[in-house]
């Protein structure tokens, strides 16, 4: 089975380089270019893992993340927040959102494959 990535950032460049990398991996991978867009496509494809852009207009990645948590229907499914945001203080409030990881923008192939394998690793895990 072919694992389904959410890749959401409001940068095109970066949405379509993080989408290349991951299906020369070979995943299916589908985007979003906002906060609503995002809740949308989680809800409508049930991705096995979210990708989530911290900073974008509109509705922040924090703000995505807390509703989808909240959403006993796909708060199982793992989000990590990357940005190029690495203070603290960032860093505390991805936590605060409930998300499963934070992961730092620019980001290299190898380091964005490994994030991912990662925590479809530890998904995997959860369903055994």
């Amino acid at each position: 089975m072919v694992n389904k990535i959410l890749v959401v950032d409001d940068e095109p460049t970066i949405r379509e380089l993080a989408q290349l990398i991951l299906q020369d991996e070979g995943y299916h991978v589908i985007t979003a270019e906002n906060g609503v867009e995002a809740l949308q496509k989680v809800r409508d494809e049930m991705p096995d893992l979210v990708l989530l852009d911290m900073v974008m207009p509109g509705m922040s990645g924090p703000d995505v993340c807390r509703i989808l948590k909240a959403e006993a229907k796909v708060n199982f499914i793992p989000i990590v927040m990357f940005t190029v945001l690495g203070r603290d203080t960032d860093m505390k409030l991805a936590k605060e959102s409930g998300c499963d990881d934070y992961f730092l923008k620019p980001f290299t192939p190898e380091d964005l494959v490994a994030e991912v394998k990662k925590h479809l690793e530890r998904v995997r895990h959860r369903k055994l």
